[in-house]
């Protein structure tokens, strides 16, 4: 659909949406660019207060992926035409403004409107150097892949409503969602990196797709090196899958060679949509080592899970997964 709309003509838009970049950028002066996102969803957990909290760390994530630091955002709520639904409007927008206070991001007004389904989320400003944007088109041969937290959360989520998951497997995905990704953002740029993008609702497949598709680069990734959920495992298994890990699946599968041990259910979960995922970094394999005892120095998740193997191939396959 957006490439049936009018090209971008303004020299000052410096990522729009051709590379289906996180974020768009615009450039302000020879130094300022505004980093600019939007993401907004139907509650993933049936608490308010941590549906507000994984709302806010889902959206800023984006700019956080762009190498950008994030500095205002709006509210983005709909919800129910009925009091009795204030009360957990109002946990829900709490949730929010912790998270986003613990970013030390600035809540500034919003919007709302009514609907039967409540959503929630928010638009993001933050701001980033011209010269300094991790855009999708920067991926080298030869750079390692970094992801920053587990894969599965699309499918628990889809537990979760089921009945299907314990109360610790819900405190697990939950705490993983709402974390934020700005400390793995900060050490990445203190290392020096290639690039960056998190994973959301394309999952792990679909966004390494986009970044390999806009350098023109091949990547191999090794699935017994993902880090999944465990209960997202058995979930697949009994075969409670949702209808957007699905669609991804349909979507990617001819961008990928699979190799014969790798199994059907891991097929499924690289295919996961994720909400509020982890950082997929690309960084140069002489900072690898330095990038990941950074991380894991300050209690994030680092698997290095393959590498971007070469350039230029203009044939369909991306991605070959081993096990």
């Amino acid at each position: 659909m957006l490439g049936q709309l009018p090209l971008i003509t303004d020299k000052n838009v410096l990522i729009g949406s051709s590379n289906a970049d996180d974020a768009g950028v615009y450039r302000i002066s020879d130094d300022i660019a505004v980093v600019l996102t939007t993401d907004f969803f139907t509650p993933i957990v049936d608490d308010p207060y941590w549906f507000g909290s994984i709302a806010a760390a889902n959206a800023l994530s984006d700019v956080y992926a762009m190498g950008g630091k994030p500095l205002v955002a709006l509210n983005i709520a709909m919800f129910p035409n009925q009091s009795e639904f204030f009360p957990s409007l109002k946990r829900i927008m709490q949730g929010g403004i912790d998270k986003m206070t613990e970013a030390e991001v600035s809540i500034i007004g919003g919007h709302t409107i009514r609907d039967k389904e409540p959503k929630y989320g928010f638009a993001v400003m933050g701001v980033i150097h011209p010269d300094n944007i991790l855009d999708n088109s920067k991926a080298k041969a030869g750079d390692a892949l970094i992801l920053t937290k587990k894969i599965g959360t699309g499918i628990i989520s889809t537990g979760v409503k089921a009945g299907l998951c314990s109360e610790a497997v819900i405190e697990e995905f939950t705490i993983s969602m709402s974390s934020l990704n700005r400390k793995a953002s900060e050490l990445m740029l203190e290392t020096g990196v290639s690039t960056a993008t998190d994973i959301t609702g394309f999952g792990l497949i679909g966004h390494l797709h986009e970044v390999l598709s806009a350098s023109k680069c091949r990547a191999r990734i090794f699935s017994s090196r993902v880090p999944f959920f465990e209960d997202a495992i058995r979930l697949v298994d009994m075969n409670k899958v949702p209808g957007g890990t699905i669609a991804n699946s349909k979507s990617f599968s001819s961008f990928v060679s699979w190799g014969k041990e790798v199994s059907d259910t891991e097929k499924i979960l690289l295919n996961d949509a994720q909400t509020s995922g982890g950082l997929l970094i690309f960084v140069p394999v002489d900072r690898k080592d330095r990038l990941i005892s950074a991380l894991r120095g300050e209690g994030v998740l680092a698997a290095h899970i393959g590498d971007v193997i070469d350039e230029g191939k203009k044939d369909a396959i991306k991605i070959f997964v081993e096990r």
